[in-house]
């Protein structure tokens, strides 16, 4: 993995922030924001095989699926709002 810039390491935030809103935020988050944030994000990380591996690891730790979301995203209009194991594990409290 290269070094990354402020603006690199903010790219890539914006977009577990807005797959953790789709999972989290009771309205979801806006399809736009979310597909925005995934070009910038692939834009910091170009290589397939690199974004999987933090795919993978953003979802061990959080529960949330980069690839799932934005596959809903491309499927959608409007609000995209995710449902999975994650919500419910996190409203169960064991957060």
């Amino acid at each position: 993995m290269a070094e990354w810039s402020t603006t690199d390491i903010i790219a890539v935030t914006t977009l577990y922030q807005c797959v953790e809103a789709a999972y989290e935020q009771p309205q979801g988050v806006d399809r736009h924001a979310l597909l925005q944030a995934y070009q910038d994000f692939q834009q910091v990380v170009p290589q397939k095989f690199e974004e999987k591996q933090l795919d993978q690891a953003f979802q061990t730790v959080s529960g949330y699926s980069i690839y799932r979301t934005v596959k809903q995203a491309r499927a959608t209009d409007g609000m995209v709002k995710m449902k999975g194991w994650a919500s419910a594990w996190n409203r169960s409290g064991n957060n």
